[in-house]
């Protein structure tokens, strides 16, 4: 199975925030933001494993900036790494200011995706060849992650998590 690059499962997906999706103050509902990027990591996660794929957690969203009624909201996800089965997926979104037309970072999240076949047993992936800088930051980072992400459900002892033992021996 060859590698892929993480350009090639990136999705774009850029839209309007309209009224009913606005929370009383008339920003973007939180819920409404992770549903678009929950849709476009499913995306880029299949585009990489070219598999079904499902949601197997939401590591890490920061809601940085508020999405007011009327923005251009844009969500970008890439797969930044992939193990055996499962693949993470780095999720930056950005809004356009209205005058300048400028995009600046107003969020970001990290979602875990597993790939499956047709009775939803796990099925492996191509391995990912990070290209550019921030690529390959946010492939070192994801072992991190996944160990511990394992650690705190339990399912991996505190000594095995090797990443997050070289954090704190060093």
């Amino acid at each position: 199975m060859e590698a892929k690059c993480p350009k090639d499962s990136k999705t774009v997906m850029t839209d309007l925030v309209l009224p009913s999706e606005t929370n009383p103050l008339n920003n973007l509902f939180g819920g409404e933001l992770l549903a678009r990027m929950d849709r476009a990591a499913s995306i880029a996660a299949r585009r990489h494993s070219r598999r079904i794929v499902v949601t197997a957690s939401v590591n890490h969203v920061a809601f940085n900036r508020s999405v007011p009624l009327g923005s251009v909201v844009t969500v970008e996800a890439k797969v930044s790494r992939a193990f055996n089965t499962s693949m993470e997926v780095y999720i930056d979104v950005w809004i356009d200011d209205r005058e300048s037309g400028q995009k600046s970072k107003a969020n970001e999240a990290i979602y875990t995706f597993v790939a499956v076949d047709e009775i939803g047993k796990p099925i492996k992936i191509p391995a990912i060849t990070p290209e550019t800088k921030e690529e390959q930051a946010r492939f070192e980072g994801a072992l991190r992650r996944k160990q511990l992400s394992l650690v705190l459900a339990g399912k991996m002892k505190p000594n095995d998590a090797t990443e997050l033992k070289a954090l704190f021996d060093s």
